[in-house]
C-alpha cells in the first residue's frame, strides 16, 4: 500500500471513530447538559436528534455532491464543518443553540461519513477493499464501543462539554492530513437533485419532531397532528421528484432488487436496537441504578465491545457461509438480545445485564462493515457515493426514528422525567417491541435474500 492510500485509511478511520463518539458522548451527557442549561427533556433529545435527523437527511444529498465535486473535497468540508459546530457547541450556555449546532455537526457528519466510504471503494479493488472495509468496520464499532466510556471519563474529569470538543479536536487533526488523500469524483457532470433533498429532509425533520414533542405537547395537539400530516405529503412528494427526475438521489428501482432491500432492512433494524440503548441507557445506569457516569460508561461496552473485533471475524466467516447468511444470524441476535435484556431491573448488576448486552453487540458486529462492503459492491463504480449513501440513510433515517419513538415511550411512562416510578416498565415495554420488530425483520430480510437467490439462479440458467 503506498503512502496516498494509507494516509487516506488513517484520516477515514480517525474520522469515523469520531462521529460515532460524539453520538454516544451526548448520549451519556444528557442528565448532565440538562441540569447545567436547565432544559427538559424535549430540549436535551433534540441534543442527540438534531445531530442524527440532519445526519440521515443529508446522507442522500451528499452522496450526490460527492460524485459530482469530488469525494476529498466534500469529506474535507464535512469533516471541518463538523469540527467546527462541535468546538462552538462545548462552548455554548443556550439550549437553543446547542441543538442548532448539533444540528449543523449532523450536517458535516452525513459529508464526511458518505465521502469516506467512497474514497475507501475508489482506492481499494479486491480483497484489499474487502480489508479496508473491515477495518472501517472496526473504526465504527470502536467508536461506539469505547464512546461510552471515553465520555463518561471526561463527564467526571472535565465536565460535558469535553464530549462535544474532543471529537471536534479529532476532526481538526484530521484536516491536516487532508491534502494527501486522493481525490475521485463521477466521471460526468450530473445535476443535484433539490426537490429530493429539500422533500426527504422536511419529511424526517418533521416526523422526528412528532415525535419528540408529542408527549409535551399532547399527541392530539394541531403541531403535532398537522406534523405527522406533513410528514405523508412531504414522502408522497418525495417519491413523486425521485421518479420523475433524470438523476435522482435515490434510485427507487433498487428497491426492486430484494438483496439490496434486506441490505438496508438489517442495517436499519441492528441500530434501531442499538442506538437508541446508548442513548436512553446510560440515563437509566445513573438515575434508577445509581452509577456514576464513568461506570455507566464501562457498563455499556458489554454492548459495544463485540463491535470493535467481530467485523474482522465476520469477514472471514464468508469464506465458508454466505455473508447473507451471516446477516441474518446477526439480526436474529440482536432479537434474542433485547428480549433477554428485559429483565432489567433497578437493582440490576453486571453480571444481570452482561449476557443481553453481549448478545445484542455480536449481532451489531458481525453486521457492520459487512453490510456497507454489499451495498456498495451492488452498484456501478462511478455511483459508489450514492450507494453509500443510501445504506447508511437507511441506517440512520432508523436509529432517528427509533430514537425518537423510543425517547416518546419513555417521556409518556415517567412523565418527562426519565426517572423511576415507570422508566423500568417504560424500558422493558420498548425492549419487547425491539425484539418482535427485530425477529420480524431478520425473518424478512431471510425471505428476501432468498428469493434474490432465486433470481440469480434462474437468470443464470
Amino acid at each position: 500500500m503506498g503512502i496516498r492510500p494509507a494516509v487516506m485509511l488513517v484520516a477515514v478511520l480517525a474520522s469515523t471513530f469520531a462521529l460515532p463518539l460524539s453520538l454516544t458522548g451526548a448520549s451519556v451527557a444528557l442528565p448532565e447538559i440538562g441540569r447545567d442549561l436547565d432544559a427538559d427533556l424535549a430540549g436535551v433529545q433534540w441534543v442527540v436528534n438534531g445531530y442524527n435527523a440532519t445526519f440521515a437527511s443529508c446522507m442522500l444529498a451528499a452522496g450526490a455532491l460527492a460524485d459530482l465535486f469530488g469525494r476529498r473535497r466534500l469529506y474535507a468540508t464535512g469533516v471541518a464543518v463538523f469540527a467546527g459546530a462541535g468546538l462552538l457547541a462545548a462552548g455554548t450556555d443556550d439550549i437553543l443553540l446547542l441543538n442548532l449546532l448539533r444540528a449543523l455537526a449532523g450536517v458535516g457528519a452525513a459529508a464526511a461519513a458518505t465521502s469516506a466510504g467512497a474514497l475507501l471503494a475508489a482506492t481499494f479493488r479486491g480483497g484489499a477493499r474487502a480489508r479496508a472495509f473491515s477495518v472501517f468496520g472496526m473504526a465504527i464499532g470502536a467508536g461506539l464501543a469505547f464512546g461510552p466510556s471515553i465520555a463518561g471519563v471526561l463527564i467526571d474529569v472535565l465536565g460535558w462539554r469535553a464530549v462535544f470538543a474532543v471529537p471536534a479536536l479529532a476532526g481538526v487533526a484530521v484536516l491536516l492530513l487532508v491534502p494527501w488523500l486522493p481525490e475521485s469524483r463521477q466521471p460526468y457532470a450530473g445535476r443535484i437533485d433539490w426537490g429530493g433533498t429539500v422533500t426527504f429532509t422536511a419529511a424526517l425533520l418533521l416526523l422526528i419532531f412528532g415525535f419528540v414533542q408529542g408527549p409535551e405537547y399532547g399527541w392530539d395537539d394541531p403541531r403535532i397532528v398537522a406534523a405527522f400530516a406533513a410528514t405523508v405529503a412531504f414522502f408522497v412528494a418525495f417519491v413523486r421528484v425521485e421518479r420523475s427526475h433524470p438523476e435522482p438521489m435515490f434510485d427507487l428501482t433498487l428497491l426492486a432488487n430484494p438483496r439490496f432491500v434486506g441490505i438496508c432492512l438489517a442495517a436499519a433494524t441492528t441500530v434501531a436496537v442499538l442506538v437508541p440503548l446508548l442513548v436512553y441507557l446510560p440515563s437509566y445506569l445513573t438515575t434508577v441504578i445509581g452509577l456514576t457516569p464513568s461506570a455507566a460508561g464501562a457498563t455499556l461496552i458489554l454492548l459495544t465491545a463485540p463491535t470493535v473485533v467481530l467485523p474482522l471475524i465476520a469477514g472471514a466467516l464468508t469464506r465458508w457461509v454466505s455473508a447473507s447468511t451471516v446477516i441474518v444470524v446477526a439480526v436474529v441476535a440482536v432479537a434474542l438480545g433485547a428480549a433477554w435484556a428485559t429483565v432489567i431491573a433497578p437493582t440490576s448488576g453486571l453480571a444481570d445485564l452482561a449476557g443481553p448486552l453481549l448478545a445484542i453487540g455480536l449481532g451489531i458486529g458481525l453486521s457492520i462493515g459487512l453490510l456497507d462492503a454489499l451495498a456498495i459492491g451492488s452498484v456501478p463504480p462511478h455511483r459508489a457515493a450514492t450507494g453509500a449513501a443510501v445504506i447508511n440513510t437507511a441506517r440512520l433515517a432508523g436509529e432517528t426514528v427509533a430514537i425518537a419513538v423510543v425517547g416518546a415511550v419513555l417521556a409518556s411512562t415517567t412523565a418527562g422525567r426519565l426517572a423511576d416510578p415507570g422508566f423500568t416498565s417504560g424500558l422493558r415495554t420498548v425492549l419487547w417491541a425491539m425484539a418482535g420488530a427485530a425477529a420480524l425483520a431478520a425473518l424478512t430480510v431471510a425471505v428476501l435474500v432468498r428469493r434474490s437467490s432465486r433470481r440469480s439462479v434462474t437468470v443464470a440458467g
